[in-house]
């Protein structure tokens, strides 16, 4: 990956929860005191690529962010907003149609990951994979997206959940979010594609890749 060197100056981050501090005119969804989670992915609500089928980014949200200048400055200078929203900070500027309201009562340093660790993994196997009561899965990766992922699997009736991780301080945290079984892949020999052929009976019904590596995902191609 290149990075222009008019990146820089950018203020990163893209998983939060705050409290808002105060509104701009034309703001009808949102007062102060309202907690909310940033959306580095807009949703207008009313624009087709927001409907569930296809839920992406809203197309009015692209339009209205791509022709805004940046909301943030530092003495006097103008710095880039990073997916529009710039959570690595104490405060941020952001659109209405970038923030989603919560609970009142719901706890902010829980909450924060509903921003994306949460939804990536668990999406990854209720919308997408779509995983069938009694099937099979294998999860690669016991972080925050794979444990989503496993917590994905189980609230959609999967009978067996293999995590797998070279971390064994894991396996605990996985079985209580839903994982049936496990597997160190330095336990092993023989590539994990077999060991869980073997386990399996012939592989399994659905492998989540939540670790970001190619090698794993050939890996887990072979496993199904």
């Amino acid at each position: 990956m290149v990075v222009e060197k008019d990146f820089f100056p950018i203020v990163l981050g893209h998983e939060a929860a705050g409290i808002v501090e105060s509104v701009g005119p034309g703001v009808t969804e949102f007062q102060p005191g309202d907690k909310v989670i940033p959306l580095y992915l807009p949703q207008c609500g009313e624009c087709r690529s927001c409907f569930p089928s296809i839920l992406f980014r809203s197309r009015i949200g692209s339009k209205e962010m791509a022709l805004a200048n940046s909301r943030l400055t530092c003495n006097g200078h103008k710095l880039r907003q990073f997916m529009d929203i710039s959570t690595f900070s104490e405060y941020t500027v952001t659109h209405q149609m970038s923030v989603a309201k919560v609970d009142p009562d719901a706890p902010l340093d829980k909450v924060c990951l509903l921003g994306c660790g949460v939804p990536t993994g668990y999406g990854a196997a209720v919308n997408t994979a779509k995983v069938e009561p009694g099937s099979t899965c294998a999860v690669f990766g016991l972080g925050a997206v794979g444990l989503a992922a496993v917590m994905g699997c189980k609230a959609a009736g999967a009978k067996m959940i293999i995590a797998v991780d070279i971390n064994p301080d894991k396996f605990e945290k996985a079985r209580e979010f839903g994982a049936t079984d496990f597997v160190n892949p330095k336990d092993y020999d023989e590539p994990i594609s077999q060991v869980l052929m073997e386990m399996t009976g012939g592989g399994v019904d659905y492998s989540l890749e939540c670790v970001g590596d190619v090698e794993c995902m050939v890996g887990e191609f072979y496993e199904i």
